[in-house]
């Protein structure tokens, strides 16, 4: 018998059978990894396997590359802030599709994992949300080895007026070496470059620019999968909102 404890956030909940559930976590030491809760549509345990719910969790398996079964325990319910708050719901859901989509089973990310968690505690806190979210995703790409490198231009080497991205390399390119080609590059909004606040009509210009890259890099490198739908429906939220 193989047997582990961690910690981890839900990322989605579906049944199996007529009293048990399959659970996909994000944990920090196991990664993505899934398992069957027995009894899991209890009204005692299904309460808490509600997407963002962090858990404190027990596997088990005869063999390691067996489903195998969690033991869950709450730690703490993210479903308050979730449902009274349409940006903080659309947020969740982009989260937990994004990264059902994306992390590789049962590998660890503990850099990623900590950055989710923080993400997810400020769920509700709708001024600074959108902002951390955008970092989020830059850190999500970094993360899956698709980083951008914003520092300097990719033509010229200088770091002033960078006003694009190249959809080829990922680097930033100047707006005088961008020249005629301008209208063939991304926009690089000074808050991906890390340049202060900005606002959420700013932030949704930059998280276009960072999901050319989730979509064309990331998603192709995983078979061609489709980007989440919530994704878009988070990026309007956040357009509502600073509208």
């Amino acid at each position: 018998m193989i047997a582990w404890s961690d910690e981890g956030a839900l990322l989605s909940a579906r049944p199996m059978g007529e009293t048990s559930m399959i659970i996909d976590v994000f944990t920090p030491q196991h990664g993505r990894h899934a398992g069957v809760v027995r009894g899991g549509i209890s009204r005692k345990i299904a309460p808490h396997l509600q997407p963002g719910a962090q858990l404190s969790l027990s596997w088990k398996a005869r063999l390691n590359e067996h489903l195998g079964s969690f033991t869950v325990e709450p730690i703490r319910s993210r479903a308050a802030q979730a449902m009274g708050d349409r940006l903080a719901l659309s947020g969740l859901n982009a989260i937990c599709a994004i990264l059902s989509r994306v992390l590789p089973e049962r590998e660890a990310h503990m850099p990623l994992y900590e950055r989710t968690i923080a993400l997810l505690d400020l769920l509700g806190q709708s001024d600074v949300w959108p902002l951390a979210y955008l970092r989020w995703e830059q850190a999500l790409l970094e993360e899956m080895g698709y980083g951008m490198d914003l520092s300097a231009c990719a033509v010229r080497g200088v770091n002033e007026d960078l006003a694009f991205v190249s959809p080829r390399t990922g680097r930033a390119v100047s707006r005088e070496a961008a020249g005629e080609w301008a209208d063939r590059l991304l926009p690089l909004p000074p808050v991906l470059a890390g340049k202060g606040d900005a606002d959420n009509g700013e932030i949704a210009i930059a998280l276009g620019t960072t999901g050319f890259f989730i979509e064309h890099r990331l998603m192709k490198a995983l078979g061609d999968r489709p980007i989440p739908a919530a994704r878009q429906r988070l990026i309007d939220a956040i357009s509502r909102q600073g509208a």
